[in-house]
Order: C-alpha cells, then structure tokens, then sequence
C-alpha cells in the first residue's frame, strides 16, 4: 500500500497517541489497519465509491483519537505485567547476591552489609507484590477487572524495588571491596546495578502508559 493508503495514515495516526510494550504495540497497530483496510474494500465491493468508504470506515471504527483510549487501556495493563514480572524474576538475583555475601565468611563491612539486608528486603516485598499483579491482571482480570489504580501503583512499587537495588549495589560492592574480595564484588555489584536497569526502565514506561487517558 501507498504512504498515502488511509489505513496506514489510520494506523500511523493511532501509533502516534499509544505507548506501551513494542511488541504489543505494534501487534495492535496492525490488527486494527488490517480491520481498517478490509472495512473499506467490503465497503467498495459493495458499491460506495473508494472515499465514501473510507469515511464509512472512519464512521465504524471511530477516528485514532476515539480508538486510542480502548487500545491504551490494554497497553497499560501488559506494560503493567511487564514490569511486574521485570520486578519479580529479578529480585530473586538480589536476594542471592546477599546470600552470596552472608556465606562467604567474610568478617568486614557487617555495617554495610546490614544495609544490604534492609534495602533488598524492600526490594523483595515491592517484588511479592508485582507476583500478585501478575495473578490479579491475569485469569482473575477475565472476571473482575484490574484496579484504575494498579498500573501508577506497580511502577511506583517497581521504582522503588529499582531504587533498592542500586542502593543494595552500592552497599554489597563497599562490603566487599573492603573485605578485598574483589570477584565477590563484580560478582554481586554486576547482578544487583542489571536488576536495577531492567526493573528502572520496566518501572518509567509504566508510569508514561499509567498516565495517559485511558
């Protein structure tokens, strides 16, 4: 199709007012063009000249900006499983680099690895609580929907878990460079500041999709 196709400049217009998971996205993107596209040629087999079908079209399908919050909506919630599960599978790495520290029997830096435990114990909880919104935006969604609130609520949660990790970071990297066990410290620093990026960036997008109209 020409760059001047209505159901791409459609679909174009749409892709413009979403944000979400790029996958997702695009997925939707193009079910709706392609709905968009067979409305207009079912229009035209029919008789109605090629404009006035695509104005019927318009007409059915609403225009992108009607059509956006429907499709956000959906956005919001996958970008909302997304960073859950962000949270979810990778506290359990900041949790073993702790472990990784309490076994090795080191004697120094109790103080900081004392501050380890504390912040990676935020870290776990705000991860058990993106465990439930996995289960609650799930099989459970299909009979009551999700809150308004959960997706600001999972990224500020997910904020927090990432702020937790670069914070564990920092403390289990000081332990064990003053222990002087420096693979220790690539070790646990190198899994702890990955955490945080991944859990950050999952957290940021969610907050963009949590506050646009939906």
């Amino acid at each position: 199709m020409s760059e001047q196709d209505p159901a791409e400049e459609y679909a174009a217009a749409l892709a413009d007012t979403l944000r979400g998971p790029a996958r997702a996205k695009a997925r939707m993107v193009e079910e709706v063009r392609d709905g968009f596209a067979d409305t207009v040629t079912a229009h035209t087999h029919a008789g109605l000249p090629y404009e006035h079908a695509v104005r019927r079209a318009v007409h059915e399908f609403g225009t992108a900006d009607e059509v956006a919050p429907a499709c956000q909506r959906e956005l919001t919630i996958a970008q909302t499983r997304r960073t859950a599960r962000a949270a979810a599978l990778t506290v359990p790495f900041l949790a073993g680099c702790w472990l990784l520290i309490r076994t090795s029997g080191l004697d120094h830096g109790w103080p900081l690895r004392l501050l380890a435990v504390h912040v990676a114990g935020v870290a776990v909880t705000a991860g058990l609580l993106a465990a439930a919104t996995l289960v609650t935006t799930g099989p459970v969604a299909r009979r009551l929907p999700p809150p308004s609130r959960l997706p600001l609520t999972v990224a500020w949660t997910g904020t927090t878990a990432a702020v937790a990790m670069a914070l564990a970071a920092l403390a289990l990297v000081t332990a064990s460079a003053l222990a002087g066990e420096w693979p220790l410290m690539v070790l646990s620093g190198g899994f702890a500041a990955a955490s945080h990026a991944v859990v950050a960036a999952a957290s940021r997008a969610c907050r963009e999709c949590a506050r646009l109209p939906a």
